[in-house]
Parts: C-alpha cells; structure tokens; sequence
C-alpha cells in the first residue's frame, strides 16, 4: 500500500485552470540581499558535440571545487551565477557518454562560450558484462547507498519549473527557488521536505484552457522522485523480485565507468510498475543515473493511482509517465542534482468527437548547498502537496526577478510562449 501511496504522489502536479500571475517570496532580510545581489557575474554559453555540431541538453555545468552549478536546456544553453568571492575561476561541464570539459571564465557576465564535447566510444566488455549477476549488482548498489552517499542533514537549493501543455500551446508556467531539506540517506524520506524561497506563475485566461483535473506533487516531486532516498518507489531489496535486470552495455558519466542496468517488470501486482535504466558506477557501485518509466500495460492502475479528481462527464487517458533522476560525484560522495518528469494524457467530455492532448513537465536542477542543521529550516515552512505554489507578482518577464539565482535558462519555444502570454493579458 505504501508504494502505491508513493506512486500517487510521483507523478502529479497541479491543478489546471486559469488564474492570475503570481509570485511568493519568502525574504527575510530586503534590505541586506539587495546588496548581495549584484555581487556575482554571470557566466553564458551552449554546449554541443563536436564536429556534428549536436545540441547537448541536460549537460551539467558546475564550478570546479563547489557545489554552485545548473543544467543546459533543449536548446543546449546555460547561464550560470557565480559570486564574486569564488577564487576559482573554472567551469567543469559533463555529459553522459562525453569527455569531460574544463573551461577557464573571466570575471565578466558579458562572456558567451562556445564549449564543444567529444564522445567518448563505447566501452561494451561482454566478457565482464556476461559474469556479472544484474540482479546481484542492483543489491550491492543498494547495500552501498549508505557510504555512497551523504549522511549529513543537508540545505540544498534548487530551481523547480513546471510546465503545461495544451497540444503545442503552453497554458501555464510555474518557477520558483526552492529550499530542500534532506536528513541522511541512511534515514526516512518522509521527513525531507521543501520549502518555497520565491516563485512567480503564469496562467493562460482563455476561458478554454480551463481544466479541472487535480494531481498531487508540485515542487515535492523533488523528494518523492529521489530513487535513492525513496526505497518504497522502487530501489529497494524488498522490491528486487519485482525486476528482471540486464546489465546492457558499459559507458561513461563525468569520466568514470558506469554499468547499465535495463529493468522491466516480471510480476503483476495490484499498482504499475516500472521499466527502465539504472546506471552504476563500476567502482563505487552508486547509482549516478536513473531513466524511468511507468508501465502502462494496464492504464486503469496508472489512471487510479494519479487521479484525484475530475468531472463527472470527462474522460481521462493517461499515455505516459516518465522521470529522469541523476546524481553527481564530488568530493567522494554521489549527490543529487537534476530530477525531471514528464506526463501526456488526453481529456475528452461525452458529446465531443475529438480528445485534447496535455503534457506537464516538471524539472528540478540543484544549483547549491552545504551540510546543515535541521534548526536553520524549520517544519512549518514546508511546502504541502495541497498548496498552491502562487500569490501575486508584478511583471513575470522581469529580467532582474531571479537576482543572483542560478536558474535553468528557459528555451526559446517557452521565452515565445511567455511572450505571447503576456500579451494576451495586455489586451
């Protein structure tokens, strides 16, 4: 009952329906930040592959020897805030299955960087591969999660975007900087939680888009997707029967060996379960990389377990269900760093000959943190899954509204959308 529980909440996220543009900002000192932010330049740039000029989205882009760091979008883009007082100046940007590139910045935020990767050739060795017991590795990764990764209380911050799709059009946008809390890995998930540093939505106010659909998750997703902190989702001894595990090639993340472990459900049980990839370091046996997906083989467990509430004379279909989580080494620890999700369904109400398609994406990059004790972050400032994430804001394009946040830089199709948005509540 409690992986269903879990499974419930993994994959929702808001409830689609037309609203105002809206922020949060939880600052407890104006006065002093303000002072603080301008004290950073920004570092800008696109990563592809070299020679086939390659877009390469989900890159990591990190300053060498801190935890400071982001992501690049589909458009293969990153922009990244670096403080003044950071006496390094290097960028380190990785990416599965490509060497690792370390890049010298000047203390400008005019710098726009051109970083190319080369990819690395496959490292498949059938003659390791084939003595190797999946199942058993998948065990051992388990058994290791405890000096594999941190067993310190932990302040993380992140950046949380969601979107919404109606067909091609998006009809909602939420961001916001968020606080995440995590007691140690050897402990409970269920006592993490996130909190909402400052945020801002934006709706479409087409009577049309209006869609009273209701899920559960929201920026929480940021603790019930981590694979590792959250054993009743599915990595955990107790559910190993469940899978059948092939190791299916070797390749290599952040310049290290990893093992790739294919997973696909061998038991029926009352709730879905999952296919996918795990990638295992070779050396260390952390999971550094997890692709999952929802088996839909029966699409009523999946409906069941994500709806909470619709209308009557609607119908729902849910096609997809997938999450990508993946973790960085440093400092020889494996740590948390990028999670997304990713739901299609299509709504139709009886009386209609056509369905509407949606598609909600959720994405969370860490872009900082340090060991820290529960007494700086309290309860109470939580995020509850029955929040919403909104208030009121004055201007969503406001260039200057994430300060000296790192952020995922948006793609072009989303900044076109924003656009379009707004302009929409102009007229």
């Amino acid at each position: 009952m409690k992986t269903t529980l879990k499974f419930a909440a993994i994959v929702g996220f808001t409830l689609l329906s037309a609203g105002p543009l809206v922020q949060v900002s939880n600052a407890a000192d104006t006065n002093n930040k303000e002072k603080q932010y301008q004290d950073f330049y920004t570092v800008r740039g696109t990563v592809k592959e070299r020679g086939s000029n390659k877009i390469l989205e989900y890159a990591n882009i990190s300053l060498k020897g801190s935890n400071i760091g982001t992501i690049t979008n589909s458009n293969g883009s990153f922009s990244l805030k670096i403080p003044n007082g950071q006496t390094n100046r290097q960028i380190e940007v990785t990416h599965i299955g490509y060497n690792t590139v370390t890049v010298n910045v000047g203390k400008e935020s005019t710098q726009e960087l051109s970083i190319q990767l080369d990819p690395l050739p496959g490292l498949l060795d059938e003659i390791t591969i084939k003595a190797i017991d999946a199942e058993e590795l998948v065990s051992t990764a388990i058994e290791k999660i405890t000096a594999n990764y941190n067993m310190n209380a932990q302040l993380l911050t992140g950046f949380y975007r969601e979107t919404i799709r109606k067909r091609k059009s998006y009809i909602n946008v939420s961001e916001a900087v968020v606080d995440i809390y995590k007691r140690p890995y050897s402990e409970n998930s269920d006592i993490d939680f996130v909190a909402i540093h400052k945020g801002r939505k934006l709706i479409s106010t087409k009577p049309q888009d209006t869609l009273m659909v209701k899920f559960l998750g929201g920026p929480n997703l940021i603790l019930y997707l981590d694979v590792v902190k959250s054993p009743d989702l599915m990595f955990a001894k107790s559910n190993l029967y469940q899978y059948k595990y092939t190791i299916e090639e070797i390749v290599m993340i952040e310049e290290r060996p990893h093992y790739v472990v294919s997973f696909v459900p061998r038991v029926i049980l009352p709730y879905a379960l999952h296919y996918g990839k795990l990638y295992i370091d070779r050396h260390s046996l952390a999971v550094s990389r997890a692709e999952v997906n929802v088996d839909m083989s029966d699409r009523n467990k999946v409906t069941d377990a994500i709806l909470k509430k619709k209308p009557l004379s609607m119908r729902f279909r849910v096609d997809k269900i997938s999450y990508l989580v993946t973790y960085k080494h440093r400092d020889g620890k494996t740590h948390l760093n990028y999670i997304r999700s990713e739901t299609e369904f299509r709504c139709d109400w009886k009386r209609r000959l056509f369905s509407t398609n949606y598609s909600i994406v959720s994405e969370t990059v860490i872009t900082g943190g340090r060991n820290e004790s529960p007494d700086r972050m309290r309860y109470r400032t939580a995020f509850r899954d029955n929040q919403s994430l909104s208030e009121r804001v004055q201007n969503f394009y406001d260039p200057d509204f994430w300060e000296n946040y790192n952020i995922i830089e948006p793609e072009e199709s989303l900044e076109n959308a924003v656009s379009r948005l707004l302009k929409t509540r102009e007229e």
